[in-house]
C-alpha cells in the first residue's frame, strides 16, 4: 500500500464534507416538506407552498454546497477514490432520519451502514495517488487518446440508441433505460467536471487554464452531459419507486465512472495486482451495503411489529383479503 498523497487527502476530506453536506440536505430539505405540507397542499399531491418554506432552502443551500465540495474533490483526488464515497450520504443521511425524523434504522440497515464505511475505509487506503498535471493540455491529450476516445463514442452511439429506440418503447416499464443513459453521460460528466475541477484549481494557482480552447471544450461538454443526466434522472425519479432508483443508479453510475477513469487517468496503471483487488473488494462491499441499507429501509413498520415479507402484488392482494 502507498502512502497517502497530499492531493488524495485533500480530495478525501473535500468527497467526506461533501457527503455530510449532502446527507444533511436530505433531512434539512425532508423537514422543510413536513412544515409545508402541515399549512398546504403536500409536494407529492403537486403543491409548491414549500417554496415559501425556509428550511427547504436551507436543505438546497446546504446540498449546493455538498456538490461544490465533491466537484472539488474531482480535481484532487482520482475518480476510483471520490465517486464511491458517495455512499456515506446515503449512511449519513439515513442515520440523522433515524434520530431527527424518527425513520427507524433497523438492524439491517445498520450492518448496510456498516459495509459501506468498511468499503470506503479500504478504497481510502488503497486508492491510487492522484496524476501530477501541470496543464489542461495533459487532460486534453489524455482525453483524445484512442482508449477513451473509443469509449466516449461508444457511450454516446449506446445512449443514442437507447434514446430513440429504447426509451419509446421501454422506458416506462423497464427501469434500466432510465438509468443506463444517466449513468453514461454521469460518466462522462465525472470526467469533464475532472478535467474542469484541475482547470481551476491551476488557474486559481496562478497559471490561467481558460486561455486554452480545452478548457472551454471540457466546459461545453459538462453543461450538456449534466442536463441530459439530470432529465432521465428525473424521468426515473417520476417513474419509478426511489428506494429502488437510487441502489441502482449508484451501482451503475459508479461502475461505469470508475471504468472512465481507469481508461482516461489510467488510475491503475502504477498499481499492483494485490492493491487493485482489494479496491475492488472495496467496491463491492459499498455495493452491497447500499443494497441492504435500501431494501431494508422500511422493515419494522408493519403495525404487527414482525418484519414485513417481500412478496408479489398478488399475495399481497390475498392478504389484504383476509
Amino acid at each position: 500500500m502507498n502512502g497517502m498523497s497530499m492531493d488524495n487527502f485533500r480530495g478525501l476530506i473535500l468527497a467526506v464534507s461533501s457527503s455530510v453536506f449532502i446527507g444533511s440536505s436530505f433531512i434539512i430539505k425532508k423537514q422543510g416538506l413536513k412544515k409545508a405540507g402541515a399549512s398546504g397542499p403536500r409536494a407529492g399531491q403537486g403543491g409548491h407552498s414549500y417554496l415559501y418554506e425556509p428550511w427547504w432552502w436551507a436543505g438546497m443551500i446546504t446540498m449546493i454546497i455538498g456538490e461544490i465540495a465533491n466537484f472539488a474533490a474531482y480535481a484532487y483526488a482520482p475518480a476510483i477514490l471520490v465517486t464511491p464515497l458517495g455512499a456515506l450520504s446515503i449512511i449519513f443521511s439515513a442515520v440523522l432520519a433515524h434520530f431527527i425524523l424518527k425513520e427507524r434504522l433497523h438492524i439491517f440497515g445498520m450492518l448496510g451502514c456498516a459495509l459501506c464505511v468498511v468499503g470506503s475505509t479500504t478504497i481510502v487506503l488503497h486508492a491510487p495517488k492522484e496524476r501530477h498535471i501541470e496543464s489542461v493540455k495533459q487532460v486534453w491529450h489524455l482525453a483524445t487518446e484512442p482508449g477513451f476516445l473509443v469509449y466516449f463514442w461508444v457511450a454516446l452511439a449506446v445512449v443514442a440508441v437507447i434514446i430513440f429506440h429504447y426509451v419509446p418503447r421501454y422506458g416506462q416499464t423497464h427501469l434500466v433505460v432510465y438509468i443506463g443513459i444517466c449513468s453514461l453521460m454521469g460518466s462522462l460528466t465525472v470526467m469533464g467536471v475532472k478535467a474542469v475541477g484541475i482547470a481551476l484549481k491551476l488557474s486559481f494557482g496562478g497559471v490561467n487554464q481558460f486561455k486554452y480552447f480545452e478548457t472551454w471544450i471540457f466546459t461545453i461538454i459538462v453543461i450538456f452531459c449534466c442536463l441530459l443526466q439530470i432529465n432521465y434522472l428525473n424521468k426515473a425519479l417520476d417513474t419509478f419507486n426511489t428506494a429502488v432508483v437510487c441502489p441502482v443508479y449508484y451501482v451503475m453510475f459508479t461502475t461505469f465512472t470508475i471504468i472512465a477513469s481507469i481508461i482516461m487517468f489510467k488510475d491503475w496503471n502504477s498499481q499492483g495486482g494485490t492493491e487493485i483487488t482489494t479496491e475492488l473488494c472495496g467496491f463491492i462491499t459499498i455495493l452491497s451495503g447500499t443494497f441492504l441499507l435500501h431494501k431494508t429501509k422500511d422493515m419494522g413498520k408493519s403495525s404487527s411489529g414482525r418484519l414485513p415479507v417481500y412478496t408479489s402484488p398478488e399475495s399481497n392482494t390475498v392478504a389484504e383479503s383476509r
